[in-house]
């Protein structure tokens, strides 16, 4: 074999894979053999199914010899994150009560990558119930940033990136409450598209507990690659009508608004008062701008929706966030923090804690909220077709696993800010369930990567993706860490 599979995009390989220039299982080998050489350095890959996963290949190139008809994923080795079901692999979502389970059935977006005939060969690791921006867990320990050992490579959707900057693996599901997919993204310098919400089935996720079949607020399950052409690829597989609705519904998302980059209409948004960024990282962005404009794209630096406040749309992606983990609290913990929120204290611990303790009447308040800022952003891309933005107001951060969670802080161009700072820009999309693909643009002169979010309207993804191109084109995209 002389391929490097580890160096191709999904679409390459596949390219290579449907003209017979390399089997299935020889794509296969090699990522693997590049797995047990250098995941030692990174933590990444987690659970291995290599043995499984060969079989599938080979019968995968058995049916391309036969010329039997082939999904659009057929015969393409990928890792899929640990916190969704896969059948017969060890799925623990990095929590030492399921270090032992092992699922009967795949999730619905594993499900929908295999169907495809991907061959889906290892997991990869993640914050315990994905609740956290760095990715580490008491069954499998912490997982480092390629770019730099000594730092997170974001999360939860960590080793999935991790993963992928190392070439262990050319596609990831990732997934995305928070930032889970855009965060290590834009901290290792990969593609990561978080869909509109809604789009992508999210049954079989973890949390909550195995066998739930609520889909939380705001939660998202996406692809994650090293080019925007993947993160195409794999959502065209990924969206659809869920089992609910499948029988009447189907998900047909719009086209593109332009098919050239003198056609697109950009708003750039690169700091905030509210959230401050790295001014590096804003430059960039401003920069990005003038570089759209320059291509020919209509370019406004300044213009936001009409009445939109960052610091109401921020107490409000916390307050709903909060209602959406509520339900990692047992009933007892929530009324023991209720009563202690009544005598005058403010809740410390993991995310969300503070907001899971509030009633029913609150989050309506707050879900009305949303819905008035949804109608903002509605307006707004009448005239808008995309927006771009930071991903987080720093670069990676260095490993920092204590507790409270809540009284962690960062460092923000020498200013001490809230670790939490690093989902605001993210939970300002999230929130409103907004499409938003993330690509990476440039090196820090920490030497490490950062991104930016191209966020577009809801059920416009292949917007974002069309313009998050155009981004990758003029940038150079995803660059492979030092040494690597």
């Amino acid at each position: 074999m002389s391929l490097d599979v580890s160096s191709l995009s999904a679409t390459a390989l596949l390219h290579e894979l449907r003209e017979r220039r390399i089997s299935a299982v020889e794509a296969l080998d090699g990522l693997v053999e590049r797995i047990e050489a250098r995941n030692a350095a990174i933590n990444a890959v987690v659970t291995e199914d290599y043995e499984r996963a060969r079989a599938t290949a080979a019968a995968i190139d058995d049916a391309r010899a036969a010329g039997r008809a082939l999904g659009p994923l057929a015969g393409l080795p990928m890792t899929v994150k640990d916190s969704l079901m896969t059948e017969g692999v060890t799925t623990t979502s990095g929590a030492p009560e399921l270090a032992d389970f092992v699922p009967e059935h795949d999730a619905a977006p594993v499900a929908r990558v295999k169907e495809a005939g991907a061959v889906v060969f290892a997991k990869t690791n993640l914050p315990i119930y994905a609740g956290d921006v760095q990715s580490y867990n008491d069954v499998f320990g912490t997982t480092n940033n390629p770019w730099d050992t000594d730092r997170a490579p974001g999360g939860s959707s960590g080793g999935s990136a991790a993963a992928l900057a190392a070439g262990f693996t050319p596609l990831e599901i990732g997934s995305d409450i928070g930032g889970s997919i855009r965060n290590p993204a834009g901290m290792c310098g990969i593609v990561g598209h978080k869909p509109s919400y809604g789009i992508v089935s999210a049954k079989g996720q973890i949390p909550g507990p195995p066998g739930t079949l609520t889909q939380a607020d705001i939660a998202v399950v996406g692809p994650m690659a090293r080019t925007v052409a993947d993160c195409r690829l794999e959502l065209d597989v990924l969206a659809g009508a869920d089992d609910w609705h499948g029988k009447a519904w189907a998900l047909e998302l719009p086209p593109a608004r332009t098919g050239a980059v003198d056609e697109l209409r950009v708003a750039v948004w690169a700091t905030d008062p509210h959230c401050p960024v790295d001014e590096e990282i804003a430059a960039a962005i401003t920069a990005l701008g003038d570089r759209l404009a320059a291509a020919g794209a209509t370019v406004d630096h300044e213009v936001r929706p009409g009445g939109f406040d960052f610091a109401k749309a921020d107490a409000t992606f916390w307050q709903l966030l909060g209602g959406a983990m509520s339900g990692g609290w047992s009933l007892s913990e929530i009324e023991e923090m209720a009563q202690r929120r009544a005598a005058g204290e403010i809740p410390e611990g993991d995310l969300g804690v503070e907001a899971s303790i509030q009633r029913h009447r609150s989050w309506l308040t707050a879900n009305e909220r949303r819905l008035q800022m949804r109608a903002r952003w509605l307006d707004f891309f009448n005239d808008w077709d995309v927006v771009l933005a930071p991903v987080s107001p720093t670069v990676a951060i260095p490993h920092d696993h204590s507790s409270p969670m809540s009284q962690r802080t960062i460092d923000v161009a020498g200013e001490t800010r809230p670790y939490t700072a690093q989902m605001q820009w993210m939970g300002l999309f999230g929130l409103v369930y907004l499409p938003s693909t993330v690509v990476p643009i440039g090196v820090h002169s920490s030497g490490l990567p950062f991104g930016v979010q191209v966020v577009g309207p809801f059920l416009e993804d292949y917007t974002t993706l069309e313009a998050a191109s155009y981004v990758e084109d003029l940038t150079g995209g995803t660059q492979r860490p030092p040494g690597w």
